[in-house]
């Protein structure tokens, strides 16, 4: 992630505040729903919702669907490590940890990100990307220490999403680089639907889940239409406006929002070994971004 020379105006960081919001939002959503859903039925529900809101949408701007099973190939391999797995991954973590300790757990995902494009051969590591993988680490380790059995599940969880998160971005460089980005959001999600279908079908049997109230509906629909399909569009905006750097400083801003929400709807705790960890991973995506360095004006040449 090189430092880009675009700034942004009030109305971009606008939308990546809203963005931040509406990804935080997710966590909360799936603790809300997690009280009376099993995980997967969750996920389940949360991708098929999306991905039919998502569809008409794509209608609308004329983009037709991939033709045979070829063209749905690279949708479902994309899907299983960008949806399927972490999605779970997330989910059934939440049931050991805190909503805001799996946001920052998430935020991990640039760190997991640059170790597969380089073990990938697809980029290299320059030294401030070390330092950044190495303060990530230390974060990570901050937030394992003291934990209990199952709380060290829910981080080995999180940080297994995390790991997926950046397999799924390999594989969308290598195979999807010229697909449209609502397309790819769409066509993923629908693979994903098609996936959970099955997982959820044969390991929760969802016809046999006792109807939920309507607090876990709202949820459920918050989750697909606000923190899923509206937050892929802001994302799409926020890309096109301000470039693929700047946009993933919402990384920074997701643990603060969920751990905030996380207190305030679902009354959780905030321990001081989380909001350490949190900082010291904060620091690492700062480093590997390298606009600290510009700010301080000292950016290494030919970083």
């Amino acid at each position: 992630m090189a430092f880009p020379n675009d700034r942004m105006d009030p109305r971009d960081w606008s939308l990546l505040g809203l963005l931040s919001l509406l990804w935080s939002g997710s966590f909360i959503f799936n603790g809300l729903a997690l009280k009376e859903l099993p995980p997967l039925t969750l996920v389940l529900l949360r991708i098929a919702l999306a991905a039919a809101i998502l569809l008409p949408i794509l209608r609308l701007r004329g983009l037709g669907l991939p033709k045979g099973i070829a063209g749905w190939r690279p949708y479902f391999a994309v899907a299983l490590f960008n949806n399927v797995v972490p999605f779970c991954l997330i989910v059934i973590g939440q049931t050991y940890i805190t909503s805001g300790l799996a946001a920052v757990l998430n935020a991990t995902t640039p760190l997991f990100t640059i170790a597969v494009m380089a073990a990938a051969g697809e980029e290299g590591l320059s030294a401030r990307r070390v330092a950044g993988l190495i303060v990530g680490l230390v974060g990570v380790v901050v937030l394992r220490g003291g934990s209990s059995v199952g709380g060290g599940y829910g981080i080995l969880f999180g940080l297994g999403a995390s790991f997926s998160y950046g397999v799924a971005a390999l594989l969308v460089r290598r195979h999807l680089a010229n697909s449209p980005p609502l397309a790819t959001a769409t066509f993923q999600l629908s693979a994903s639907s098609a996936m959970m279908l099955v997982v959820a079908g044969v390991v929760d049997q969802p016809w046999r889940l006792p109807m939920p109230g309507l607090q876990t509906w709202l949820a459920i629909i918050a989750l697909a239409a606000l923190s899923t399909a509206f937050a892929y569009i802001v994302f799409f905006q926020v890309l096109r406006r301000s470039g693929a750097t700047n946009v993933t400083l919402v990384t920074l801003l997701i643990p603060l929002t969920t751990i905030l929400l996380g207190y305030l709807v679902l009354g959780e705790s905030v321990s001081l070994r989380e909001i350490v960890g949190a900082l010291v991973i904060g620091s690492a995506l700062l480093v590997i971004d390298g606009r600290i360095f510009d700010l301080l004006r000292l950016a290494p040449r030919g970083s």
